[in-house]
């Protein structure tokens, strides 16, 4: 059974956004600022490049094949199933990380102190039931959860500028080259939302129209928040961003407006929560995708009959994600997300680069430039969420492989 195309070009940016202005607004810039220094704003720069590059290879490929999974299915189209496979994997095994790294975000703003765990759960939880419900359940869920952060960062950002004049930021440290591109590979996981609208591309109306101004349209509103944003935290706190596991809330602090902290609390649990509520739906759907190819059990391609949902992989998603939050640590399922996410963009542009004719709408110039910025900050990143990571594609190409071989004994015939 095929999904519903209930979305409209207003419901896809307001997921892309709901993906991306999530936790890593309110988390990412101690790790970033003690890896880039001074060179914050040029690590800024660097990830967006990337992003851009990446977000134009996703609008590209989704304008020809508007159907559920993403670059797993772009792959698979325009260089092979191998190809599709890995990205897929990759995808998964990143944004499960990236799921964990929203509800731990949550708990932390939210969550009584001793109780961080249980609330994290419990929102994946609900979350994963809400999705269960129908997609445009999640699509005006969404747009809510956007629309209360954004209040709540322009809060932020209107008292770091009026305090700044006043603030006494402590200098950040020189930049160095390595520093800088691994900064720009920890904020790198801050821009990968887009990638949710094109994994929802079996959903979205006149999706050949709607997707590529949707990728651009997010891309850009979350751009434009993360640089304001930056300003007021290095304007304020300086290199004492590093030392602050809430340094929005460390804004608001040093500016001696403790009162308004809890509306610095309300918006990062709300941002959190619209990211966990983007990312539980994009990969439901690119486990739905990989299941109907038999990448992954075909158990997992069941799509409820009344809400149009793939119901199954939505509920093992959940799963997987409540036991990554019982034992994960949110430092490290940033890197860990974003050693997935490089690699998954890496064959968006390899894909979108073979693309020719009337599929081209961005010159090829861009998708080596996204090949060449995802490996070389896929390399920055730390030693151990690269090594965890490459070690757990080789088990999924290891699966793949003794899949096909039992397919082919059964069958008698090459299976792809």
């Amino acid at each position: 059974m095929n999904l519903a195309r209930r979305l409209s070009l207003t419901d896809a940016v307001a997921i892309g956004l709901g993906s991306m202005i999530g936790a890593g607004v309110f988390s990412v810039w101690g790790p970033a600022t003690a890896a880039a220094g001074s060179g914050l704003f040029i690590a800024l720069a660097i990830a967006a490049v990337v992003a851009f590059c990446n977000a134009t290879s996703s609008a590209q490929l989704a304008a020809v094949h508007p159907v559920a999974g993403g670059t797993y299915a772009y792959a698979r189209a325009e260089i092979g199933p191998w190809w599709g496979f890995v990205a897929g994997w990759s995808f998964l095994i990143g944004k499960l990380a990236s799921c964990a790294a929203m509800a731990m975000t949550f708990a932390a703003y939210a969550a009584p102190a001793g109780w961080e765990t249980v609330i994290a759960v419990a929102a994946v939880a609900a979350l994963a039931a809400v999705n269960c419900f129908g997609v445009t359940r999640t699509a005006l869920l969404t747009r809510i959860l956007v629309v209360v952060s954004l209040l709540g960062l322009a809060v932020v950002v209107a008292i770091g500028f009026s305090s700044a004049s006043t603030a006494d930021p402590t200098p950040l440290p020189d930049l160095t080259a390595y520093g800088v591109l691994q900064g720009a590979g920890l904020l790198f996981f801050a821009f990968a939302g887009y990638a949710r609208i094109a994994t929802m591309g079996e959903e979205v109306r006149d999706p050949a129209r709607s997707i590529p101004r949707a990728i651009v349209l997010a891309l850009t509103g979350a751009l434009i928040v993360y640089a304001l944003v930056a300003v007021v935290v290095v304007l304020t706190l300086g290199a004492d961003a590093a030392t602050h596991a809430a340094p929005l809330a460390a804004v608001v602090d040093a500016a001696g407006l403790t009162v308004l902290e809890p509306v610095v609390r309300i918006a990062a649990a709300t941002a959190s929560l619209g990211a966990l509520l983007a990312l539980l739906t994009g990969i439901g759907r690119t486990t739905l995708a990989m299941a109907r190819e038999s990448d992954l059990p075909r158990f997992l391609g069941a799509v409820h009959p009344r809400w149009q949902v793939p119901y199954r992989a939505e509920i093992l998603v959940a799963l997987i994600v409540i036991a990554v939050v019982l034992v994960a640590d949110l430092r490290g399922a940033i890197g860990f997300s974003s050693f997935g996410v490089l690699l998954y963009y890496l064959i968006a542009n390899a894909a979108a680069f073979r693309q020719v004719g009337a599929a081209r709408r961005y010159p090829r110039a861009l998708q080596v430039l996204g090949v060449l910025g995802c490996l070389l900050l896929v390399n920055t990143l730390p030693v151990v969420a690269s090594l965890i990571g490459t070690g757990i594609v080789i088990v999924g190409v290891v699966y793949r492989m003794v899949r096909l071989r039992i397919t082919r004994a059964r069958n008698g015939t090459p299976a792809a």
